[in-house]
């Protein structure tokens, strides 16, 4: 059978059972075995821009995987989570932190007997508008702004406006809503899989960034309070595997997702911890100050240099200093920095 042949085979007539495409049946199945709180790929408030059915993936897998095949998702591999640079191979980055959240979301999704697809969508474009150099970029940015930079309104307009040359990834309403809401600053998301990943989010980076930290010699496990340990477990998988369990066992018959009060106080001081010790530890404000003047001289440039702002940028909706921020936003920590030295440092130097 020729190429294009087959490809319209496989496109235009798929294998029917009893009458049903494949993505139908698994419409079906959804309905079946999912809980009547879960959101349905075939009840989906739909997309912005209206798009035939695909005969194969329902509308919640063709979001996964459009995020997972965009150009943001893959940069996310050279961005900051705490360490700006890390010399070990085995320190977590924007990528790892994203896949660590896909897998907690969706462990929680499946008990609770939700979609884990819209979990797994959810949590795969949550941090797609994080900039270079972690949450230190987002403080560089805000002044520019006249507003706060958030990365979950960035996550978005990357997924509405930047991706494919500007035409965005169309993705549906309730993936859309989970990426925007994640975090807890934000309302409250409509769909129990987003505040699965939401609550995902917070016990993965307080865990993993806790192992990195132990990794990097800032702390030890003796470090940790007594207080929170004794709750949760005094290792990685144990505190992980007790926040889990309590979050589907808490949220089993509830009308949101939420954890036991003991669990959720325990996980907050780890959290207060972890700002004390390690995100705001006196010993990173240089280095912590480097990035942030790195970011500020870049858009200082840009900002009068606009005609250097790749087109796919100055195409999207919103005015200058909002394309800066896109673009920068949109960088790796590797390629802001080769940037400012092309642009700020004599031939040869380095930062």
């Amino acid at each position: 059978m020729a190429g294009r042949e087959l490809k319209e085979r496989v496109l235009h007539s798929p294998a029917m059972e009893g009458g049903q495409t494949v993505r139908e049946r698994q419409e079906a199945v959804e309905r079946d075995i999912l809980s009547d709180r879960a959101a349905l790929s075939a009840e989906s408030k739909g997309r912005e821009r209206d798009e035939p059915s695909h005969p194969i993936r329902t509308c919640f897998q063709r979001d996964r995987d459009r995020i997972v095949h965009s150009k943001a998702f893959r940069r996310l591999k050279h961005k900051t989570q705490v360490f700006i640079a890390p010399e070990g191979d085995h320190y977590r980055v924007r990528l790892t932190h994203t896949l660590e959240v896909s897998q907690i979301a969706r462990t929680i999704a499946r008990a609770l007997r939700l979609n884990e697809d819209l979990a797994e969508a959810i949590a795969l474009g949550h941090d797609l508008g994080h900039t270079p150099f972690g949450h230190l970029g987002e403080q560089a940015l805000s002044p520019f702004l006249g507003r706060p930079f958030r990365h979950s309104e960035q996550s978005l307009r990357v997924v509405d406006h930047l991706e494919r040359d500007g035409q965005g990834l169309n993705l549906s309403w309730e993936v859309r809503d989970g990426i925007v809401n994640h975090t807890w600053a934000m309302p409250m998301p409509a769909t129990l899989e987003a505040q699965v990943v939401r609550f995902a989010d917070r016990l993965g980076y307080v865990n993993h960034d806790i192992d990195d930290a132990i990794r990097a010699g800032i702390l030890t496990d003796g470090d940790l309070p007594e207080e929170a340990v004794s709750v949760l477990g005094r290792n990685h998988g144990a505190r992980i595997d007790t926040l889990v369990r309590d979050i589907v066992e808490i949220s089993a018959e509830a009308p949101e997702v939420g954890m036991s009060e003991p669990v959720a106080k325990a996980l907050d001081v780890l959290r207060d911890f972890m700002f004390q010790r390690v995100y705001l530890r006196e010993e990173a404000h240089e280095e912590q100050e480097k990035a942030i003047g790195v970011i500020r001289s870049l858009f200082a440039h840009y900002l009068d240099q606009p005609d250097e702002i790749p087109p796919e940028y100055r195409a999207a909706p919103g005015d200058l200093q909002t394309h800066v921020v896109d673009y920068i936003a949109g960088m790796t920590d590797r390629y802001a920095l080769r940037t400012y030295e092309r642009l700020f440092l004599p031939q040869g130097w380095m930062l």
